[in-house]
């Protein structure tokens, strides 16, 4: 064991990026029927861009429009 001190994990705004989005718009673009609840989640980690992506390609319901960012 060492006696190394810890360092703080990547924050979350540093963790979640471009890629991300690039991810879910490659899901979607594939073809992939994604279920809502991991569609809400989408949207509560990336906000309105990942509204966005998920409405262009057709797959956004009422449902999502409760989720908040």
């Amino acid at each position: 064991m060492s006696n190394k001190p810890r360092s703080p994990g990547v924050s979350r705004q540093t963790h979640l990026s471009d890629d991300g989005l690039q991810r879910l718009e490659k899901q979607l673009a594939g073809g992939v029927a994604v279920n809502v609840p991991v569609l809400a989640q989408w949207i509560r980690r990336y906000g309105e861009p990942a509204r966005d992506v998920i409405r262009r390609h057709g797959q956004y319901c009422d449902e999502l429009d409760s989720v908040e960012s």
